[in-house]
């Protein structure tokens, strides 16, 4: 009876503090301490490790979510040997996230269907398991933020949202055109990162077609100036893994 009173109590409290893991698993962990015969100071380390194992893998799901990706994407998933021979040979050195630590953008750049998209979102994903916050939008979407903020007057807060993220991933750059007032938006709007945080970018055109999107060949060269300093450009052009994948789904 007595036992039963104290587990009540320590489920009781460890639910008002807020301690999932250890409820779940200090009964377990008991019986193993005293098969082990471990001390009293060993069985709670055990709790204290599972409880700050537990919060961490809560804490990366939550910033995976709060990211906003539209499919989750990881590394391990990646087709190495089938990737766009620059993306191959750059991967392992972008894999560490340093381009993180150091505000260095990435531009992949190539036809649809070669994996931009997986890419981006992979390295977000594990930026996200690694403590980074993250964002991940369309141009699109960001450009519809920014004029519904601008007209809300709350243009200035959503600003400094942007500039706080450590990573930023835009994708899709190059399937919508802007009119003159768009294109300015999104070249101030992305230029409040460039050189302090890292942004990357996902286009199916080459840099010499930009101007197809913005329409100014003056605001242009500037993005393009801003956006490639000091960037890492993978040339993503290569066969679709999408094609690839139909015609292997017609064969069978």
């Amino acid at each position: 009876m007595i036992d039963k009173d104290i587990n009540q109590q320590i489920e009781q409290l460890s639910r008002t503090l807020h301690l999932p893991a250890f409820r779940g698993e200090y009964q377990q962990q008991a019986r193993e301490a005293a098969a082990e015969s471990l001390s009293y100071e060993a069985f709670l380390l055990r709790l204290m490790e599972r409880e700050y194992t537990k919060r961490e893998e809560n804490r990366k799901k939550v910033h995976i979510r709060q990211a906003g990706f539209v499919q989750y994407k990881y590394l391990h998933d990646l087709k190495r040997d089938e990737l766009p021979a620059d993306a191959s040979a750059k991967l392992p050195q972008l894999e560490r996230l340093d381009f993180i630590k150091t505000g260095q953008n990435i531009i992949l750049s190539g036809n649809p269907g070669t994996g931009k998209s997986h890419l981006a979102t992979a390295l977000g994903i594990k930026a996200c398991q690694e403590g980074f916050k993250v964002h991940f939008t369309t141009i699109s979407r960001m450009l519809t933020q920014i004029r519904e903020s601008r007209s809300q007057k709350m243009l200035r807060t959503l600003e400094g949202r942007f500039e706080k993220f450590d990573l930023v991933i835009c994708d899709e750059f190059g399937y919508i055109s802007f009119d003159k007032d768009g294109a300015e938006l999104l070249f101030n709007h992305l230029s409040l990162r460039c050189g302090r945080k890292s942004t990357i970018i996902t286009t199916n055109l080459t840099f010499d077609r930009w101007g197809e999107i913005f329409g100014d060949t003056v605001l242009t060269a500037a993005m393009v100036d801003r956006l490639t300093h000091k960037a890492f450009i993978i040339n993503m052009s290569g066969k679709s893994f999408r094609v690839k994948e139909t015609r292997q789904m017609m064969e069978k």
